[in-house]
């Protein structure tokens, strides 16, 4: 079967007049200009099938917007292919605008000064698309992000949740096939994030929406993709199950004990990494291998009364792939 989203050694390198200062630095600027050339992506590439949920992962600065960008036809490549749906997307034909949606979680498509149904309903008439089947639309996404009462409200006096799941309401009207979510959750409450990803789990797997996801809320990614693509200094350097990762990567565990007579002098880092430590509770950073042998150890030594072992968080992990990864690059020695 033919992936949903083809992408093959996409490359989008920006080129920026370096100009000296003061009045002579403009004069030989114009006899003879020196540029300054940025790969924002470089040699991309990855494919995604029908249906599939994607996790878009990288640092600040990394290229994961310019290659949505790219992918959703508002910039153009220096070099490389893609087909979104079968359609290069910077020829922008009409098919292939009403097949996809971009949802920019710093950009506004909403009018401002307008009630959200105006701008659905301005929405509904670029598109082209049947008033009683997008009001149907309408209906069930407002229903299932629980925003109807907020369809006559100026979109300027809406939360900033309820604005996040109008914009994706907009998105969707459509109803496309391929869905680019830019930080979609950036700054929302923890109840709105919750919220939106519920319904993004849910909506994009009954209709096989084929997503490409990119955020900093490692929970996003945790409870939304089984696969991730991860991208740093415009290039992809991991690309596959999410747990195979975590398993690869997570040499540790973070252990915690209680004991509420006060801890006992002990040295703490004969076992691990010293976390933190209070007069009642310690957490520590043990291997995994030696996980069995040190809590059995830390138990009999301190007589505690509560002891947790959890897994490292994820964006610990993912904050230590992009350190090593920058040494690498640093060093001259990309992974």
């Amino acid at each position: 079967m033919e992936p949903a989203i083809r992408v093959h050694q996409l490359t989008k390198v920006y080129r920026t007049y370096l100009k000296e200062s003061g009045f002579w630095g403009a004069l030989k600027g114009l006899a003879h200009r020196r540029y300054k050339e940025t790969a924002a992506a470089r040699d991309v590439s990855f494919t995604v099938q029908e249906g599939e949920l994607v996790g878009f992962l990288g640092p600040n600065g990394a290229g994961k917007t310019t290659v949505l960008k790219m992918l959703s036809g508002l910039l153009y490549p220096t070099s490389g292919e893609a087909s979104v749906l079968g359609f290069t997307p910077w020829r922008r034909q009409n098919d292939f605008k009403r097949q996809f949606a971009l949802v920019l979680g710093q950009k506004n498509q909403l009018w401002w000064d307008l009630p959200a149904a105006e701008s659905l309903e301005l929405n509904r008439v670029i598109y082209g698309l049947d008033p009683v089947a997008s009001q149907k639309t309408i209906d069930e996404l407002t229903e299932l992000l629980d925003v109807r009462e907020k369809l006559d409200v100026m979109v300027r006096e809406l939360s900033l949740g309820e604005r996040m799941k109008m914009e994706l309401i907009a998105a969707l009207l459509h109803r496309p096939k391929v869905l680019f979510l830019d930080e979609p959750t950036i700054g929302l409450d923890v109840l709105s994030q919750k919220k939106v990803r519920e319904f993004l789990r849910d909506y994009t797997a009954r209709n096989r929406i084929t997503t490409l996801l990119t955020s900093h809320y490692m929970q996003d990614i945790e409870e939304l993709c089984e696969r991730v693509i991860i991208i740093d200094h415009g290039q992809v350097f991991f690309d596959g199950a999410l747990q195979n990762i975590i398993d690869r990567l997570a040499t540790h565990k973070i252990v915690t004990l209680t004991r509420r007579k006060g801890l006992k002098e002990t040295d703490f880092t004969a076992f691990g990494e010293l976390l933190e430590k209070a007069s009642t509770q310690v957490r520590l950073k043990i291997p995994r291998a030696r996980i069995v042998a040190a809590s059995r150890d830390l138990i009999a030594a301190l007589e505690v009364d509560d002891f947790t072992v959890e897994d490292v968080p994820i964006e610990d992990i993912f904050r230590e792939v992009f350190s090593v990864r920058q040494n690498e690059i640093r060093n001259g020695q990309p992974g």
